[in-house]
């Protein structure tokens, strides 16, 4: 039982508490539950991996935004985790290919620019391979820091390099709107 909570706890998300609360239900729950589960933990190991051009993960590689002839390849979104890319397909608006980062830079946490998958990045870049760099981490300070580190990194290149627009949120209230999300929704300001 402590073995399994203490592999439940490398879960993002889930504390000591979590992990017990699941490591009991796992006891409770039937021989086929629990087999069905290491089953499909398994399974998610052996067929997925990461793409060899844009690290997203994949069943196949390349991975479809790669390998698709009706994507721009010259035009890349820089992204820190795979679960971003569905964010920015639901909008239907972009056309270009990905590259995953797997992370941000936090020095707090051990993540330096040696732990990011950026190689491949710069590769392509340097090979004149791309056109235009969009960064699109998050507008958190590990994410503002990893998009300033990257745009210096590129700059030795010919490539154009954007980074997403931030500011308030569609729906909401300007009134709520914290001093930092203001200026940023007026720097990026827009012609009508």
């Amino acid at each position: 039982m402590a073995r399994l909570i203490e592999e439940l706890k490398k879960l993002p998300g889930v504390g000591t508490k979590s992990a017990q609360r699941f490591a009991f239900h796992i006891l409770r729950g039937s021989d086929a539950d629990a087999k069905a589960l290491a089953e499909a933990v398994e399974a998610l190991k052996n067929s997925l991996r990461l793409c060899s051009i844009c690290n997203n993960v994949t069943d196949v590689d390349p991975c479809v935004y790669c390998a698709s002839p009706a994507r721009n390849q010259r035009l890349v979104c820089v992204v820190e985790e795979p679960t971003s890319i569905a964010a920015i397909e639901r909008t239907r608006g972009y056309m270009g290919v990905y590259h995953v980062l797997h992370g941000t830079l936090s020095p707090l946490h051990g993540v330096g620019p040696d732990q990011l998958r950026a190689a491949g990045l710069v590769k392509r870049v340097e090979a004149g391979e791309i056109d235009e760099v969009i960064l699109a981490t998050s507008p958190t300070l590990e994410g503002e820091a990893t998009a300033t580190w990257l745009a210096s990194a590129l700059k030795i290149t010919p490539v154009r390099i954007t980074r997403i627009a931030t500011g308030v949120p569609a729906g909401s209230d300007i009134e709520y709107a914290d001093e930092v999300t203001m200026a940023r929704a007026m720097e990026g300001r827009r012609e009508l």
